[in-house]
């Protein structure tokens, strides 16, 4: 069984935000799979799905982003899943916009949502990050930039990397983050 959790905030006034792009990814995969709706559980929105014939839980943490380790460790915890199954799709300021990453296990960048996480499981999960492009290139301090709402434009963008998270999100789970590392890579360059 996998845990992919996608991080962000609760409520209309945080949708479309780029610290809301890991929610914007889940519901990506949560429609492209066909998963069950998703129920209010574990201090979180969480679904049921199969990929690839593994059985996958969706979660939407809403404990806000800086405490959603209590969320994602509940479900962990609740289901057996070790860390090597579990999947965290973030925003990431420090990667242009669109650019995607990703890898086991490091630091949380200063990431108060990865922080979270880490100090409830560790650090060896995999990592999807989505770039959102950063706050200096916008003249702003992170907390704003993090908050603020994409353009038209840059959700066009993104648009198509979600997509492309959501059709190949079972190469992960099939062949590890190596590969799935590998085939970012080769997107990226398009």
């Amino acid at each position: 069984m996998f845990l992919v959790a996608g991080l962000g905030n609760p409520g209309e006034e945080y949708a479309k935000t780029r610290h809301n792009i890991g929610f914007m990814a889940a519901d990506k995969i949560h429609s492209y799979y066909n998963f069950t709706p998703f129920k209010t559980k574990f201090e979180g929105l969480l679904a049921e799905g199969i990929i690839d014939g593994e059985k996958v839980l969706l979660l939407k943490p809403q404990t806000y982003m800086n405490l959603s380790g209590n969320s994602l460790d509940k479900v962990a915890g609740f289901y057996k899943i070790p860390s090597q199954n579990i999947i965290v799709i973030h925003d990431d300021k420090d990667l242009a916009l669109g650019k995607l990453k990703a890898k086991i296990g490091g630091s949380a960048g200063g990431h108060n949502g990865l922080k979270n996480i880490d100090s409830h499981i560790g650090t060896d999960y995999n990592r999807i990050r989505i770039g959102v492009g950063s706050p200096k290139e916008h003249h702003t301090d992170t907390v704003s930039f993090v908050l603020s709402r994409f353009s038209k434009a840059e959700i066009e963008i993104l648009e198509e990397r979600l997509d492309f998270i959501a059709a190949t999100i079972n190469e992960l789970i099939k062949k590890g983050i190596a590969q799935y590392s590998n085939l970012i890579g080769m997107h990226n360059q398009n």
